[in-house]
């Protein structure tokens, strides 16, 4: 059974005024407008909030922008590629034909978030808490969820292969329609785990088996 995730609460038509960004400032506070087309580079700000905001066509690179903040946000067609967003608070949060490759939000609290059509290999969630959260159509390879509190996740269609989910609870996480030729998982956190069977062998490891060939 799939998470039910509010939506932004925002407008996507022309409705909301186009602003430029370039640089950010710590505890800087941007809200109902349309940043688009531009590249952020070399900023290094805490705290910085965004409320009602779309993103369109924005890279953000070689920054860190530890605990931002994403309140009903919007990020379509962006390269958000290895920034620090350790700590953030993202909620009614949408990402959708994103570049997240590399991109650090460890320890971030994430609520009513859709991940959708975008690349995160090698992104980190570590010590993350999760509640209602989507991943659609994600490529998600080597990405690190390490002790991250999963509550109402779902794996959708990903491509999830050696992503590291130590110490995550994943009962009634479903994982059956994604693929991976193997996890970095504990035996104790699997039970309850949705996999369909032929992903089952992909386990066998952890419990010691050993799968004789016809």
């Amino acid at each position: 059974m799939k998470s039910k995730i509010d939506p932004p609460k925002i407008s996507e038509e022309n409705s909301l005024p186009p602003q430029q960004v370039h640089t950010l400032h710590s505890k800087e506070e941007l809200s109902r407008c349309l940043i688009s087309d531009c590249v952020i580079e070399y900023q290094e700000a805490a705290r910085v909030s965004f409320d009602k905001v779309i993103f369109r066509n924005v890279t953000i690179t070689e920054s860190t922008l530890n605990a931002i903040e994403l309140t009903d946000v919007i990020f379509e067609n962006c390269d958000l590629s290895n920034v620090n967003f350790a700590d953030a608070f993202v909620h009614r949060t949408e990402f959708r034909n994103c570049k997240l490759i590399g991109a650090d939000f460890g320890r971030g609290r994430f609520q009513n978030v859709r991940i959708v059509d975008s690349i995160g290999d090698f992104a980190s969630f570590r010590f993350g808490k999760f509640k209602g959260v989507a991943f659609v159509d994600c490529r998600l390879n080597s990405s690190d969820y390490y002790q991250a509190a999963m509550h109402q996740v779902d794996f959708s269609k990903c491509e999830i292969d050696q992503a590291i989910m130590a110490g995550c609870r994943l009962k009634e996480i479903d994982l059956s329609d994604c693929r991976f030729s193997g996890l970095n998982v504990d035996i104790e956190d699997l039970a309850g785990c949705i996999i369909s069977a032929d992903q089952a062998a992909s386990f066998a490891g952890l419990l010691g088996l050993v799968i004789k060939a016809d």
